[in-house]
């Protein structure tokens, strides 16, 4: 075997050996999970810290409560609010809010539209449309 061939032969399997083996080296690996344990840690830590401030309430809560609303339009709405003793009737549009009447707490009577209807009604409501459009 001429040594020119040999050689040829060896060379691709030496400039291999030099290269890196591909993938992520495992102290990467650790960098980065090590790195995302922190960030999660620090979400719990800063959750646990709210949770403090409001004195033990979760987000959201309080003393309104939401009773029914009705769209008037595609951005527009009415809600019923009952706030401690107080029902609010508010009128809610893009950037602003307003208090539209107050008046003492009450009971919604069984068929007022903040009692949400059965899907069986619903569905009538919806075949019954369908048979007099034909």
């Amino acid at each position: 075997m001429p040594p020119l061939l040999f050689f040829a032969l060896l060379t691709p399997s030496v400039a291999l050996a030099d290269t890196p083996a591909p993938g992520v080296s495992s102290s990467a690996f650790l960098q980065a999970m090590l790195g995302l344990a922190f960030i999660i840690a620090l979400l719990f830590l800063f959750a646990f810290m709210a949770r403090r401030l409001l004195g033990g309430k979760g987000f959201g809560q309080g003393g309104l409560k939401l009773l029914g609303g009705v769209a008037l339009g595609p951005k527009e709405r009415i809600v019923l609010l009952e706030a401690g003793e107080q029902w609010l009737v508010i009128g809610i549009v893009p950037g602003q809010i307003r208090t539209l009447h107050t008046m003492p707490r009450g009971e919604l009577p069984p068929d007022s539209p903040a009692a949400p209807l059965p899907f069986s009604h619903w569905m009538q409501q919806f075949s019954d449309r369908r048979g007099h459009g034909q």
